[in-house]
C-alpha cells in the first residue's frame, strides 16, 4: 500500500464503492441468467439502439419487446430514470461487512458475522445460501453447521458478493483480504463458494497496487487452491484471452465449459467476470458493460467488475454517466443505513483501511 498517498487511497476506495454500485445497477434489469443469455442481452441492446453499450441499460420500447421483459425494478435502474441507487443485496452485504469491521474489528469471528445479520438484515432480504444460513442461525445452529445443514446452495455466488469490503480495507494485501473474506464466507458456504469470496477479496486488494487487471487476477489466483474448480475456470478464461480469441468467443467457450453448474453458481460467474476484466483492459465503461453482457448473475458480476475497475482507475476517472445518476445516495435494507451517502461509506472504509495499514 505504500505506493499510494492518502488522497490516492481515498480516491481508489471511493472508486470501488461507486463502481460496485454502478455495475450492480447496470446489471440489475437483466438479472436472470437462465433467460437473459449474452445473445438475448445483445439482441435487446440492438432493439433499443444501445450497442456499443456505454451507459445504463435503456428502457424497453413501447412496442415490439416481447421476450425482453426486464426485472420488475427496471423503472428505477435504467438510463434517464435513476435517482440514486436501487436497494440490492449485493450492496447490502457490502454495508454489513463495513458495519461488522467497525463494530467488531478485524479480529471478528464467523459467529459475529451471523449476529450482525440477525441484528441488521431482514430475513426476506436474504436469498439462497444466505437465507438457509440465516434460518439455521435463528434455529440455534452454529458455524460451520449454518453452512452445511439443509443447504443446497453452498457453492453459489452469495459469499463472493460479500467480499469487496475486505479488499478495500486491505489495499495491496490480498493475503489478508482473503483471510477476512474466508471468515465471513464459511457462515454460509463451503468449497468453491468460499474460494470465490477469497478470490474476489484478494482481487480487489490487489487492484490497489497492480498495474492492470491481468496482474491483479494473477495475484488473486495465488490465494485459492490451484486445483479448485474456481481456479481452473479463471485460468481457462485467462488462457482464452491470451490466445487472442474475441470476447464473444471466450464467453461462449466458458459457457460450454461451466454452464451445467447453473447461472448462480460461483464458478461460471467468476469465469465471466474474469473475461470482462481482461477484455475491459482497465477501462471502466468497457469492463462493466462487457461483464454484464456476459450474462449469468449480471448484477453481482457487474458489481464486482465495477469494484475492481473502480479501484484500478479511481473515482475521479469514472465517467459521469455512471456516477452522476447515483446522486451520492444508497438505498439499503440494512437497519440504520438506508439513504446513506456513498461518500460517507467510502470515508468510513478509508478510516478502516488506514487503521489496518
Amino acid at each position: 500500500m505504500g505506493l499510494l498517498t492518502h488522497a490516492e487511497l481515498a480516491d481508489r476506495i471511493l472508486g470501488g464503492w461507486t463502481g460496485r454500485i454502478a455495475g450492480n445497477m447496470l446489471g440489475k434489469p437483466v438479472e436472470r441468467g437462465d433467460h437473459w443469455t449474452p445473445e438475448r442481452i445483445d439482441a435487446y441492446l440492438r432493439l433499443t439502439d444501445a450497442l456499443p453499450l456505454t451507459d445504463y441499460l435503456p428502457a424497453p420500447p413501447a412496442a415490439g419487446a416481447d421476450g425482453f421483459e426486464l426485472r420488475p425494478e427496471w423503472p428505477q435502474c435504467v438510463r434517464g430514470r435513476i435517482r440514486g441507487s436501487c436497494r440490492d443485496d449485493d450492496i447490502d452485504y457490502s454495508i454489513l461487512a463495513l458495519h461488522l469491521l467497525e463494530t467488531r474489528g478485524f479480529a471478528f469471528t464467523t459467529e459475529q458475522v451471523g449476529e450482525v445479520w440477525l441484528l441488521r438484515l431482514p430475513y426476506l432480504r436474504t436469498f439462497t445460501a444466505e437465507r438457509v444460513a440465516y434460518r439455521n442461525l435463528a434455529n440455534g445452529l452454529k458455524p460451520p453447521l449454518t453452512a452445511t445443514y439443509d443447504n443446497p446452495h453452498q457453492e453459489w455466488i452469495g459469499a463472493l458478493i460479500r467480499a469487496d469490503v475486505y479488499g478495500w480495507t486491505s489495499p495491496g494485501d490480498p493475503r489478508r483480504a482473503a483471510s477476512l473474506a474466508r471468515r465471513d464466507a464459511v457462515l454460509s458456504h463451503t468449497g468453491n463458494g468460499v474460494y470465490g469470496a477469497m478470490w474476489a477479496a484478494a482481487l480487489v486488494a490487489a487492484a490497489f497496487t497492480a498495474p492492470g487487471p491481468r496482474e491483479a487476477l494473477d495475484t488473486a489466483l495465488d490465494r485459492v487452491p490451484a486445483s479448485s474448480r474456481l481456479a481452473r475456470a479463471v485460468r481457462h478464461a485467462m488462457a482464452l484471452h491470451e490466445a487472442g480469441l474475441e470476447w464473444s468467443e471466450t464467453v461462449a467457450e466458458l459457457r460450454r465449459e461451466t454452464g451445467g453448474l447453473g447461472w448462480i453458481h460461483t464458478v461460471p460467474n467468476a469465469a465471466v467476470l474474469t473475461a470482462g476484466l481482461l477484455y475491459g483492459e482497465g477501462d471502466f465503461t468497457r469492463t462493466i458493460t462487457l461483464t454484464v453482457r456476459g450474462g449469468l448473475d449480471t448484477d453481482s458480476n457487474g458489481a464486482t467488475a465495477g469494484s475492481v475497475a473502480g479501484v484500478l482507475c479511481g473515482a475521479a476517472a469514472i465517467p459521469p454517466q455512471w456516477s452522476r445518476p447515483l446522486r451520492d445516495r444508497v438505498r439499503s435494507a440494512v437497519s440504520g443505513f438506508d439513504g446513506v451517502r456513498i461518500g460517507e461509506l467510502a470515508d468510513r472504509t478509508l478510516r478502516l483501511a488506514t487503521l489496518a495499514g
